[in-house]
């Protein structure tokens, strides 16, 4: 019997409100077929299974906060024999239902009650989108979901909200509650992080002149919707160089490094409203600069309507932040643990060079690094930006 436990979807991450089950006992699932929905401080989250085999049993009702770690289902993996009468979930005196909402009927104030079942037979609501809904006085059965069939989430509402021309007034009571919430969480892995991890910080200047002219070159080639954004060749030149120093990429845990064979770029991304998420591109050595640039395009859409996937959240090997187009020169970034590096990029600026002892101008960005001292050195963290500074002379091999 395989048991599916609440995922870990982040160091900031101690427990997850379970909104929605897309399986039933009985069903059968597939490796990486996305089974549940949880709602994180960070919104919802579809949760995946690694494990084929048929639902036994449903360990978890919809609506309860889950802590990570605790057991959500049972599944008979193949070849298993079935066991007694599968059993579903049940809340006192409620029956449960597979497609039940985050909140339930029965859970809510008798007046309340009638009103949220007849919604929730056709609307799958993350509980913090009905709470914002509740305080913007937005009508929950008139909000539609960014995608067919998503959960409706904060972004969801807050569309419903400006489309209903309602004041900043009304918006403004919400803010708080949940970006203090989202800042509280950050804080405490971030505080984490500085508390048990001994950071090392190096820097470089890189003459990024040949892949600008080579980006704009091969950009004018392109229609407007298939340009490369400036970002997506140091992405690539990362996760490449990375190959050269596997001891940044990867984890620490129980006291040892574990170096990952795979390059999952964890990206920095800015979510509406404020705050920050880090999902994993997957095998980002292994992809072209097209496919890296569909998918840093794809994560951004589903990060700023809250939609992104288990593994995106729990699989990044290393985090790569770009603040260039805030116009900062250098980031000095804090490593997420139980990551053991995160590699910073500034803005692409114009500056005196010295080449073959004669000043120009060439066109110059700050790369840098922050490192796990217990994983790796200095020397081995050199080795890294020079191989980054090396592989971004060549643009045209990172095609």
């Amino acid at each position: 019997m395989y048991e599916f436990h609440m995922p870990s979807l982040g160091a900031d991450m101690e427990a997850g409100t379970l909104v929605e089950w897309l399986i039933k006992p009985g069903d059968e699932v597939q490796r990486g077929q996305v089974v549940a929905v949880v709602e994180t401080q960070k919104g919802a989250v579809d949760v995946e299974i690694w494990e084929a085999g048929t639902v036994d049993k449903l360990v978890v009702v919809t609506g309860r906060k889950v802590p990570v770690g605790e057991l959500l289902a049972l599944l008979r993996t193949v070849g298993e024999p079935a066991a007694a009468a599968p059993e579903t979930p049940k809340t006192p005196g409620t029956p449960h239902v597979a497609t039940a909402p985050a909140i339930t009927a029965a859970a809510l104030p008798r007046a309340e009650a009638a009103a949220v079942s007849a919604v929730s037979a056709r609307l799958r609501v993350s509980p913090s989108a009905r709470k914002l809904a509740e305080e913007l006085g937005v009508d929950i059965a008139s909000v539609q979901a960014a995608e067919p069939g998503a959960v409706i989430s904060r972004a969801d509402v807050e569309r419903a909200a400006q489309a209903k021309t309602l004041t900043p007034v009304a918006a403004k009571p919400a803010a708080p509650d949940w970006h203090a919430q989202m800042r509280m969480a950050i804080a405490a892995a971030m505080s984490r992080s500085k508390r048990e991890i001994p950071h090392y910080y190096l820097a470089t200047n890189i003459d990024v002149t040949a892949v600008s002219s080579w980006l704009e070159t091969e950009n004018l080639k392109r229609s407007v919707t298939e340009r490369l954004l400036p970002v997506v060749p140091f992405m690539k030149a990362v996760a490449l160089a990375l190959r050269e120093v596997p001891e940044l990429n990867g984890f620490w845990i129980d006291g040892a490094l574990r170096s990952s064979a795979s390059v999952h770029l964890g990206m920095a991304i800015a979510m509406r409203g404020g705050g920050l998420v880090a999902p994993a591109i997957h095998d980002a050595d292994r992809k072209s600069l097209d496919q890296l640039m569909a998918d840093l395009r794809d994560l951004i859409t589903r990060v700023r309507s809250g939609r992104l996937r288990s593994s995106e959240m729990s699989d990044p090997t290393v985090t790569f932040t770009s603040l260039g187009e805030q116009g900062v020169e250098g980031v000095f970034g804090v490593i997420y643990p139980p990551q053991v590096a995160i590699v910073g990029l500034g803005k692409i600026t114009e500056r005196p060079w010295v080449e073959g002892g004669v000043v120009v101008v060439r066109r110059v960005a700050t790369a840098t690094l922050a490192a796990d001292h217990r994983a790796s050195d200095g020397h081995r963290g050199g080795l890294f930006l020079a191989a980054l500074d090396r592989l971004l002379q060549e643009p045209e091999r990172l095609r």
